[in-house]
């Protein structure tokens, strides 16, 4: 818990807590079907079925006050755990139906309750744009279009998440220049589901510096190599690969091997409601896991602000932050 954390994978409605969802669905009057179990917490069978319930919750969000809610619950989380900083996933589709009027209503409300969040914990946040690629590639140049319109020095980023099995990187690359173009630095889910062939694709398709997930380039030792030869960052989440059973058990994740090969690792919670886990939840497993000790983490927090797609004058905040802890 005390040891600083840089979180750079994290989706802001994922990361919504089930209480909150509940209330908000209580308030509005609105029944969003049997999403939680007996104990509250969200229900699904499989990663498919997670989608569906991740977008039922999501539907209760539905102004730019609920977002700024559930900004401040997300951020109270993520303080708690020892998070400094976060890049969060927005998503246009979710906030004002992809158009950039409304979009930049709910940013707005989202921007300000982040503020209220740094000068209340001292945790900072920023948001990384993400179309949802089961949406198609259509509405993703509507999103792309969102997101050049604000991008600047808290817009930072552009992505793409959901269903990694439809369509293929390339079906976006429109999108991901125009968001290049903007000046919006580039991330994409891959190597989840997709396996290593999905990584690759996303590298040399869409001229990515970060792959969300990742691990399944351990498939593909030479692609493994390339990936820490050009440099390229995983957000890995370890433990939202476990609960979805890509690996049986934290053991087994590859999460040390691709370190070992010189590939630039950093650690994040996805949807952390999701999947039962913290930020000082994953530190604890791996710990456990592994043996690593606060040495490793320090590291792994160091590559992570570095990694940041931030402004040099953030990045240099946080990494200040990290150094006076290390002293």
């Amino acid at each position: 818990m005390s040891l600083p954390k840089v979180e750079l994978h994290l989706h802001l409605e994922g990361a919504a807590p089930p209480a909150f969802i509940r209330g908000l669905a209580k308030e509005k009057h609105v029944d969003i079907g049997g999403i939680f179990d007996e104990a509250g917490n969200y229900r699904y069978r499989d990663f498919w079925d997670f989608l569906k319930v991740y977008e039922a919750a999501t539907s209760v969000l539905t102004s730019p006050e609920d977002f700024a809610r559930l900004t401040r619950a997300v951020l109270a989380e993520s303080a708690a755990s020892g998070v400094i900083y976060s890049e969060c996933f927005l998503s246009p589709d979710f906030c004002g139906g992809r158009d950039v009027g409304a979009w930049r209503e709910y940013l707005h409300a989202i921007r300000e309750a982040a503020a209220e969040a740094e000068r209340r914990d001292g945790i900072t946040l920023r948001g990384i744009v993400t179309p949802i690629r089961h949406f198609g590639p259509e509405k993703a140049r509507e999103t792309a279009l969102c997101a050049a319109e604000t991008a600047g020095d808290w817009l930072v980023g552009f992505g793409l998440g959901g269903d990694e099995k439809i369509g293929k990187p390339k079906d976006f690359l429109w999108s991901f220049d125009c968001a290049r173009e903007a000046g919006l630095r580039l991330t994409c889910h891959a190597g989840e589901w997709g396996g290593p062939e999905s990584v690759r694709d996303a590298i040399h398709d869409l001229g990515v510096e970060r792959i969300g997930h990742g691990v399944r380039a351990i498939e593909d030792l030479a692609l493994v190599d390339e990936i820490a030869e050009q440099g390229i960052v995983l957000e890995v989440c370890p433990g939202s690969n476990v609960t979805l059973g890509i690996y049986p058990n934290w053991r087994a994740h590859p999460i040390e091997t691709l370190m070992e090969r010189g590939v630039k690792v950093t650690v994040s919670t996805d949807d952390p409601p999701f999947f039962h886990t913290t930020m000082a939840k994953e530190y604890d497993r791996l710990a456990e896991a592994f043996g690593w000790d606060d040495s490793t983490f320090r590291d792994i927090a160091q590559t992570s602000a570095r990694a940041t797609f931030c402004t040099e004058e953030t990045r240099g905040k946080i990494l200040k932050k990290l150094e006076k802890a290390d002293a």
